[in-house]
């Protein structure tokens, strides 16, 4: 779409996954605010009941707000199904949904491999499958939204199960931006750097007693330089209305992909002083 013409909330039909919290819910509360009729999702029952109902009291317009895994095609299947039940298809499509396990390969266990890759890839692929096809039907364009993470993007320590999944959908949305050209629905990659959603708080860490004092103190710097999730839903609804298909939360993040495109030697540089660091504050909360 680019530049010359805007994609327009007001009256369109959008689809949110991980609509209870973080980027979801501010996602789906900016989205209201601009006229948007959505259609809501969470694994979290009652905090998707509460986001709905926050949204509604604002005036905005909720027209489903259904708990379902995104891990599960047949989840997902039933839930399209009773979308399209509504409408023929959707306008725009967000896959924002997602868990975090972070931890070396020798402690990561194989659950939290196949968790990751089945909520992280899977879920927006399930997404995909059911709700895409209808809007090449529909024929009258549309947008995709996958949040994939600054982990998508660079090697960042302790990240392999869950760049597996975030660098997975960027492939997935690096194909879909050129095939669905041409059915006018634009792709947009979000790769978020910090930003202190629910997932600060749940973070896993394989090997690691997150509950002590120095991993305590970790994630509260990590919160204090963090992005808002505000900042995050304004800088990913400008993107579907610019039809952007990389979208930055921040502009670090930006600048680290600049880095490793055309400056390999200072991004190898970066991620080796990175990794020494995480490694010792690791050791640190391990200890601890």
């Amino acid at each position: 779409m680019g530049w010359l013409r805007r994609r327009r909330f007001d009256g369109a039909h959008v689809f949110i996954t991980g609509a209870a919290s973080g980027i979801g819910k501010a996602t789906a509360e900016a989205v209201a605010a601009k006229g948007g009729r959505l259609f809501l999702t969470d694994v979290n029952a009652e905090a998707l009941a509460a986001t709905a109902a926050g949204i509604e009291a604002a005036g905005g317009t909720v027209l489903l707000a259904q708990a379902a895994d995104v891990s599960s095609y047949d989840a997902i299947k039933a839930l399209a199904s009773d979308v399209h039940r509504q409408v023929d298809a959707v306008d725009v499509v967000m896959n924002i949904a997602g868990i975090s396990t972070w931890g070396r390969v020798d402690r990561l266990e194989h659950r939290q491999w196949q968790a990751i890759v089945d909520v992280n890839l899977l879920g927006p692929i399930h997404v995909i499958e059911e709700f895409i096809p209808a809007m090449m039907r529909a024929r009258r364009g549309g947008a995709l939204v996958n949040v994939s993470s600054a982990a998508g993007i660079a090697g960042f320590p302790w990240h392999a199960a869950y760049s597996a999944s975030k660098f997975g959908l960027r492939g997935v949305s690096e194909v879909l931006r050129f095939d669905l050209r041409r059915n006018r629905i634009d792709v947009s990659l979000v790769c978020p750097g910090a930003v202190n959603t629910g997932l600060v708080q749940t973070l896993s860490v394989a090997g690691v007693d997150t509950e002590g004092t120095a991993f305590g103190k970790l994630r509260a710097r990590f919160a204090r330089h963090a992005a808002t999730p505000e900042k995050a839903a304004k800088a990913i609804v400008r993107g579907v209305e610019r039809g952007t298909y990389w979208v930055y939360t921040s502009q670090d993040i930006r600048m680290l992909f600049l880095l490793q495109r055309y400056f390999e030697p200072g991004y190898r540089l970066l991620m080796r002083i990175m990794n020494d660091g995480f490694a010792k504050a690791m050791k640190k909360a391990d200890a601890s």
